[in-house]
């Protein structure tokens, strides 16, 4: 097979999860481009429609369906729905998420359990979900973080401790189910890259970081990591399972 086919995914169903903007909305409109029907979830039903209409306008199929992970019930339905509308599920995307911020000390139970039940317990449900289904040789992507393994200067207990979670987790999962189940799971941990959620940090901290922390000295492009994302989920990256891919400009380095 031509070394560029590998990465087409012509013919595979993705589902993917906190689609509705950002860079759930370039994951999704990418496994469209390379030739995937995909199922885009989120809880915002608006945003999710024009995701839905940007994939369609680029010639893709998409199905939108409102959901929120944290709920597992609602997890299987996003699945049951997939295959009623596509026949079967061969890539799960699991990038909802939400942020935290504020010192630990402050940090209520309540909202340290909010971010841990959205971005670890909901990435662990909708992986068991979809699972379930899955034909052999599907593909699984935890959305991870650099903050997973590093601090960058802003209080992040709970979503830095659910990002580093989401690796081990990937890792168990991965090692029961990639010769069992023939579904390989992997981690993508983006750096730092415009979305709704650094749109909301203090004012200069992304410029310091990309002047201070960044060894490439910028953002990331939404391309850049959706790019990565497509190679993890086609079969050009067929040998690999269990790891955590690091698409950070260098910080987890400095």
């Amino acid at each position: 097979m031509p070394i560029a086919d590998l990465f087409r995914l012509d013919g595979a169903v993705a589902i993917v999860t906190g689609a509705s903007s950002g860079l759930g909305l370039a994951f999704a409109t990418a496994l469209a481009e390379a030739g995937a029907a995909v199922a885009i979830a989120g809880r915002r039903a608006g945003h999710l429609e024009r995701t839905g209409e940007e994939i369609t306008a680029r010639g893709g199929e998409a199905l939108v369906v409102a959901a929120d992970i944290a709920d597992p019930a609602q997890c299987e339905a996003l699945v049951t729905r997939t295959l009623e509308r596509f026949g079967k599920v061969s890539i799960l995307v699991n990038n909802a998420g939400i942020g935290s911020g504020g010192p630990a000390l402050r940090e209520s139970p309540a909202d340290f359990r909010r971010v841990i039940d959205i971005n670890l317990n909901g990435c662990f449900w909708m992986a068991q979900a979809f699972a379930r289904h899955a034909e052999r040789g599907g593909a699984i992507v935890n959305i991870g973080s650099v903050l997973g393994q590093t601090t960058a200067g802003l209080p992040h207990a709970a979503y830095s401790a659910s990002k580093a979670a989401i690796a081990g987790l990937t890792r168990d999962l991965a090692a029961q189910w990639s010769q069992r189940r023939g579904i390989r799971v992997n981690c993508l941990a983006p750096g730092f890259f415009p979305s709704e959620m650094t749109a909301q940090y203090p004012e200069g901290y992304l410029d310091r970081m990309a002047r201070d922390r960044t060894l490439m000295a910028r953002l990331g492009e939404p391309e850049e990591l959706a790019a990565t994302l497509v190679w993890l989920v086609s079969p050009a990256s067929g040998y690999v399972t269990g790891q955590t891919i690091v698409v950070d400009g260098g910080v987890s380095i400095t």
